[in-house]
């Protein structure tokens, strides 16, 4: 196995028993560490006040929120309107647009946030959230990090959204979340939380490539997930999937 996918699992491990954000703040950073980053951030923006999970430096953090820096920051804007992850740093593709979203760019570097890779999460009634694995190094060696980890990077930020959304200690009953699931669409999810290939769940259910599509979608929509990766997630921080 190698050494990223074994520190995926043990994350999902860590993630489906966190209890506050405390805990999910610390699984989060160890994954970073162990992929080659330095931070982690998570922000979720819906109505109020966004919410900010990181390892950032505080004093940049409490700055970000209280300046409301998320309606000016490139890689919010870019995650805004993007569905696949995309990594950001200076020379990219993310160009700030006017001084004030440069001075957001500016500042981040002062604390030594050069490049990162951003995963973006859509909810529903035009929720959204970011998950970011950032680094003080140089663009140039971030893009050789991605080559091992943009997979992982994108199954960490979903897992980790599914997981404050819906922890142990509150959301709904995971006996009444798995009822709702059919047997063929627990077992669709079952071999797509293993890795599997819609052809090759196919094969090991004995059922068309579309037919597994089919399945997979009834359970996105029944968990109110946004992907098959989130709907794995959400099964399992149900204990629906174990």
């Amino acid at each position: 196995m190698l050494q990223a996918e074994r520190l995926f699992l043990e994350f999902a491990d860590a993630i489906l028993t966190a209890r506050c954000d405390d805990e999910f703040e610390r699984v989060a950073t160890r994954l970073a560490h162990g992929l080659g980053f330095r931070w982690f951030a998570y922000l979720q923006l819906a109505e109020g006040s966004p919410k900010l999970s990181s390892s950032y430096p505080k004093a940049w953090t409490s700055r970000y929120v209280r300046l409301n820096y998320h309606r000016l920051d490139p890689v919010v804007l870019r995650a805004r309107v993007e569905r696949d992850p995309f990594s950001w740093g200076a020379g990219g593709a993310i160009r700030p647009r006017g001084a004030a979203q440069g001075r957001v760019f500016e500042e981040a570097t002062s604390f030594g946030i050069r490049s990162g890779i951003t995963v973006p999460i859509r909810g529903g009634f035009g929720q959204m959230a970011a998950f970011t694995l950032a680094t003080d190094d140089p663009l140039r060696r971030l893009d050789r990090l991605l080559v091992d980890t943009r997979d992982i990077v994108r199954l960490a930020g979903f897992y980790f959204h599914a997981g404050l959304a819906w922890p142990p200690t509150r959301g709904s009953d995971p006996a009444a979340c798995a009822a709702a699931l059919t047997r063929r669409e627990q077992e669709c999810l079952a071999w797509a939380a293993c890795g599997k290939t819609l052809s090759e769940t196919a094969i090991l259910a004995g059922v068309s490539k579309r037919t597994v599509a089919f399945h997979l979608e009834n359970a996105r929509r029944k968990l109110d997930a946004v992907s098959t990766a989130h709907c794995v997630a959400k099964a399992m921080r149900g204990g629906i999937l174990s």
